[in-house]
């Protein structure tokens, strides 16, 4: 693992990795599926052996309640899964969580994913990349960056103010691989996301909202971006 900044208890960061050689790590439902199995159960200090559970299917060991009580390793805010790569904001609540978390999560992954397709060795460019979030306005950008991130896949020119918002607003409320329906319903995804994510906004704003703000951003000559991706 390569060497890194110590990660302070309590606060916030944008973890992401995408495929070796920008190759393509999930390539359909099954794939996208295992990744959110493993967000959700590789987050906790005990170690749970998929052979012992009754399924691996994700809405099957979403509802069984006898994996609801246990000590989580980290807070997941918010997550994309994209086709070659991924975005989570994750906050360190134990020595070392993330690490481990990040650790469990990525080596399960790559033993899936080589074991279905017959290869070995790494199957993403690095074990992940972090960043500090280092305020709560940062942090809610943070979040409309990961939820916004999927848009590219039907509409690459949107920061230039391309595409019918409206149309992208509903697709991007049915994209199953992030958690930006969780900020709007209860389906049973929701139980990967921790709870003090939700204490930053009085108000959670509307998907147009995010959408017309990230564009103005984006296509304003006088604001750079803070941190680049």
């Amino acid at each position: 693992m390569a060497n890194r900044p110590p990660l302070a208890i309590g606060e916030w960061y944008h973890c992401y990795n995408r495929g070796v050689d920008k190759r393509r790590v999930f390539h359909n439902k099954e794939y996208y599926e295992r990744f959110l199995f493993l967000l959700y159960i590789a987050n906790r200090t005990e170690r749970v052996h998929t052979s012992h559970l009754k399924s691996t299917r994700l809405a099957e060991v979403l509802a069984d309640t006898t994996l609801d009580n246990y000590e989580p390793l980290v807070e997941i805010g918010a997550y994309t899964l994209m086709p070659n790569h991924l975005h989570i904001a994750v906050r360190e609540i134990r020595d070392g969580g993330i690490a481990t978390f990040m650790q469990k999560v990525f080596t399960g992954y790559t033993m899936y994913f080589n074991k279905r397709h017959e290869r070995t060795g790494s199957l993403f460019a690095s074990t992940y990349k972090s960043k500090h979030v280092d305020d709560d306005r940062y942090m809610k950008q943070l979040i409309h960056y990961i939820h916004l991130n999927p848009v590219e896949i039907i509409e690459p020119r949107w920061k230039e103010g391309k595409g019918n918002i409206k149309k992208i607003e509903k697709w991007l409320l049915t994209y199953p691989y992030s958690s930006l329906p969780d900020f709007s319903t209860d389906r049973p995804e929701k139980k990967i996301l921790g709870t003090t994510v939700f204490e930053l906004f009085d108000k959670i704003p509307s998907v147009q909202e995010m959408l017309e703000e990230a564009q103005e951003y984006y296509q304003s000559a006088e604001v750079k971006p803070r941190r680049k991706e």
